[in-house]
């Protein structure tokens, strides 16, 4: 039995992609929160880049960076998140690498200090998006039928993507229908429901007030 403690900082979208591998596996395992802005110095001591997630491997071994943590929560555990054919499998990394560039427009955004800069970013993240929605066909995921580590990847954005539209003018989703219906087949989940923390748009929208951008005034 291997025991998991997942290291995380409440809103952080690279935290809920493991959250939600590990929920989709049915694993035990244990979350410890800290803050980000003042972390404990044993969490210094474990994190090379200092960032979350980070997974505690039996007390003893540490893992960092989500889509390691996820690939070696998907071997460690029965059955398989990840496709067997090689090139698929290699088409699933790259666009894993692709959506954390997309959260990171996310961040950009609302780093954004002017009505301007903000709408310049906003443009940046639309364009990524659309390539996804380019990629994307019309079954529930993004490989077919079954839910893969990729999907598991996506979701966070797409549930932060949700949250933004809801709020502001952001995107129109009859402009990404395959996206909209991939992030209503993610969103119906139980491990990507369960994902979710207490309060989170609340936790989220205070997260981009402390940026002090333009977007936190207008949520």
């Amino acid at each position: 039995m291997v025991n998991l403690e997942l290291v995380s900082f409440n809103v952080c979208p690279f935290v809920q992609r493991s959250v939600i591998t590990l929920n989709h596996k049915g694993c035990g395992y244990k979350v410890t929160f800290i803050d980000l802005s003042n972390p404990p110095d044993w969490f210094l001591q474990i994190s090379p880049l200092g960032k979350v997630p980070v997974l505690k491997v039996n007390d003893t071994e540490v893992l960092f960076e989500s889509a390691v943590i996820n690939e070696f929560v998907d071997d460690v555990t029965p059955g398989t998140l990840k496709p067997s054919d090689p090139l698929t499998l290699a088409k699933n990394r790259a666009w894993i690498e692709f959506g954390g560039t997309c959260l990171a427009d996310l961040y950009m955004m609302a780093d954004a200090k002017t009505e301007n800069e903000m709408q310049q970013r906003t443009d940046v993240c639309r364009d990524r998006l659309q390539h996804v929605e380019n990629i994307l066909t019309h079954t529930a995921f993004f490989n077919g039928g079954d839910f893969a580590l990729v999907d598991a990847a996506y979701a966070p954005l797409l549930i932060r993507l949700d949250f933004l539209c809801r709020k502001i003018d952001f995107l129109d989703w009859n402009g990404y229908t395959k996206l909209d219906r991939w992030k209503e087949n993610l969103l119906g989940l139980e491990s990507v429901q369960d994902s979710i923390i207490e309060d989170f748009e609340l936790h989220y929208a205070n997260k981009i007030r402390a940026q002090n951008g333009y977007l936190g005034s207008l949520l």
